[in-house]
């Protein structure tokens, strides 16, 4: 499966979630119904994979995405009114650190779903 096309199942799960959820409730709750999803839509993903952060060499942490999905798609999900530059700018950090071409902002707490691709500088994209 190509980025395009594993983009597109995840894009699908979430709308499942969100026409069956709405919004209004804990960011967990969604990943919970997400991984549901994404399992019956067979995408392979990890949830919660915890990846060590260095600065200049030497180690000052861990950060984790919500999914690494086909291992090429990093998913981060909020459940707030609206986005804000700090998520936008955490999703890009986590593309980053995880070296992945491309990654979803996912947001099921407004009304309306509301997603974002974020492009990873750092990373050549290959569509494939």
């Amino acid at each position: 499966m190509n980025l395009d096309e594993i983009t597109y199942r995840i894009n699908g799960c979430a709308m499942t979630v969100h026409n069956e959820l709405g919004n209004g409730f804990q960011e967990v709750v969604y990943q919970r119904c997400l991984a549901i999803e994404m399992e019956k839509n067979g995408l392979i993903f990890g949830r919660e994979i915890e990846q060590d952060l260095f600065y200049k060499g030497l180690h000052v942490g861990t950060r984790r995405a919500d999914f690494i999905v086909e291992n090429k798609i990093m998913v981060e999900i909020k459940a707030v009114i609206d986005l804000e530059a700090v998520h936008i700018a955490q999703a890009k950090n986590y593309v980053v650190v995880y070296d992945l071409p491309i990654g979803l902002l996912i947001n099921f707490g407004s009304r309306s779903l509301q997603f974002k691709k974020i492009f990873n500088s750092r990373n050549r994209i290959d569509r494939n």
